[in-house]
């Protein structure tokens, strides 16, 4: 599925110009890269962004690159202990000239799961299982002073 390229405004607060230098139809593909605060291991991992199969610099936050007009494949992923690559999740997006598609990519919450990459706003992946784990694990640890508190009092 094709995403359109939304209306550019450059005027946007907190968003940098588009860098139009190497191409002059000023078309580019603009991805926010993102992971749960909760989840700050990632943060040491680079995530790793691919446009047409072209690796590019990435880094936490917002990535902009300049394409040529047309369709473009765009692909990421994290690489991590184990498994190797985590939160793999693509898209193909049309860039016409003068617009920036905007993206934003959420890493999953869980390490098995793909992430998501789309259109703004993406939830987190796993967000749902996740809460779930944590509650399990508060009731167990509940559970367990409750038991040692009974047990040392009797």
């Amino acid at each position: 599925m094709a995403t359109i390229a939304p209306p550019y405004r450059p005027s946007s607060p907190g968003f940098p110009p588009v860098d139009t230098s190497r191409h002059s139809d000023g078309s580019a593909i603009a991805v926010t890269l993102r992971f749960a605060p909760f989840a700050f291991i990632l943060g040491l991992c680079t995530p790793v962004l691919e446009i047409d199969g072209e690796s590019i610099p990435a880094y936490w936050g917002r990535v902009v690159q300049s394409v040529n007009l047309g369709e473009h494949h765009v692909h990421v992923h994290l690489p991590y202990l184990f498994p190797s690559r985590i939160g793999a999740a693509e898209t193909t997006v049309v860039a016409v000239p003068g617009r920036t598609v905007e993206l934003e990519y959420r890493a999953p919450l869980l390490s098995f799961l793909p992430g998501a990459l789309g259109t703004p706003p993406q939830r987190y992946p796993g967000a749902v299982a996740a809460a779930a784990l944590l509650a399990v694990a508060v009731t167990l640890v509940i559970c367990g002073c409750v038991g040692f508190v009974l047990n040392a009092g009797g």
